[in-house]
């Protein structure tokens, strides 16, 4: 059996969003699974073939650190009692895989690292660090404690697998992807175009919520009847309402959205925009192209392979604004254009990034 941990199971962030659509997918006779999670906040999840323990996480400054020391002593119990042969540790966050029982074989996926996150690896840097120096070389630390636990790790991208390798790790890193259920991210073409452009994701600096305001802006500009839908939360988004606050009749702002009501945003959009400086592989670009949206993004690493310009979407310079304003009028206008677009993005989706074919990939990593 296979123990995953991951404390944060029930949320609705992309790790979340990861394991659900793993576990959805896993294919009959393979190994047990068993999820070592926090409790349940909101409907319990069940999955063919795994088992889920809530594992109580107090809501203090201290709660991952408690959280994971319950973790190390249950993971030990199971492994005594032959319940489990190694751990898959979901990263971030990084607690718990510092408390991790140093006798169990760890197999670690990074969906992301502080090098990445704290604007380390672009060169030249596209945002500054939410963290300062020693915070961040303490984070740094933890990492490299933690990879150098790890039998193998698997990176979703080309990207990831350099920011591991930036810490010095010399063993395996296998590069699997994130991947969309296009079962479910199916688009119904009846639906209602409410809007024209959507924006989705966590608001933030490293998410790119700076150009994002910028780039709305100017798109009223342009077009003073454009939609514009921002689908998410996070740090900035009351500075985002504050600085698009005069477009209030354009703009359409959900604040937190549940996994489940993804679907009818994207069903209701005719484009998807992003101006994020950092991902893993970003999940909701996979669910907006299974749902045959024409896609503009940043030419950033993490897309490659998965945004091929001109044929499954759109590159844009980073901070190119004028050139990403034009992309996305341009799609608005050519319809034809964003419809092809659009079915060889799912096209692309079905053949490489469908996790009905991704979860045995990575059963394979874990055995």
């Amino acid at each position: 059996m296979i123990a995953i941990v991951y404390p944060q199971f029930y949320g609705v962030g992309g790790i979340a969003r990861y394991l659900d659509s793993f576990l959805a997918n896993i294919p009959d006779g393979s190994p047990a699974i068993v999820l070592i999670t926090s409790q349940v906040d909101g409907a319990p999840r069940s999955y063919r073939g795994a088992e889920i323990i809530n594992v109580a996480l107090p809501q203090t400054r201290a709660g991952l650190l408690v959280w994971g020391l319950r973790v190390r002593s249950l993971l030990r119990d199971l492994h005594r009692a032959g319940r489990i042969r190694h751990v898959n540790l979901h990263c971030p966050p990084l607690i718990p895989g510092l408390l991790l029982p140093p006798e169990i074989p760890l197999v670690l996926t990074a969906h992301t690292t502080y090098v990445g996150m704290s604007g380390a690896f672009d060169s030249p840097r596209q945002f500054a660090s939410p963290w300062n120096a020693v915070s961040l070389a303490i984070k740094y630390w933890m990492e490299r404690r933690i990879f150098a636990r790890a039998s193998k790790v698997i990176a979703l991208t080309q990207q990831g697998e350099q920011e591991v390798r930036r810490y010095g790790f010399t063993r395996p890193v296998s590069v699997i992807p994130n991947g969309s259920d296009i079962r479910q991210f199916t688009p119904h073409p009846e639906a209602e175009k409410r809007f024209d452009v959507l924006f989705c994701g966590r608001i933030e600096r490293r998410k790119g919520s700076q150009p994002m305001v910028a780039l709305c802006k100017r798109l009223v500009a342009r077009n003073p009847h454009i939609k514009i839908a921002i689908v998410g939360y996070g740090d900035d988004e009351t500075w985002v309402r504050a600085e698009l606050s005069a477009h209030a009749a354009n703009l359409h702002m959900s604040g937190k959205v549940a996994f489940e009501a993804m679907q009818s945003y994207y069903d209701a959009s005719r484009v998807y925009v992003s101006t994020s400086y950092y991902e893993g592989l970003p999940g909701t670009c996979l669910e907006a192209m299974s749902m045959q949206l024409p896609v503009v993004v940043w030419n950033q690493l993490f897309y490659a392979s998965l945004v091929r310009e001109n044929l499954t979407g759109f590159l844009v310079p980073t901070n190119d604004l004028a050139a990403m304003e034009d992309r996305v009028l341009a799609l608005l206008r050519d319809r034809a254009t964003a419809i092809r677009v659009g079915q060889a993005g799912r096209d692309l989706v079905a053949r490489e990034y469908d996790w009905r074919a991704l979860s045995p990939r990575i059963l394979l990593e874990l055995a």
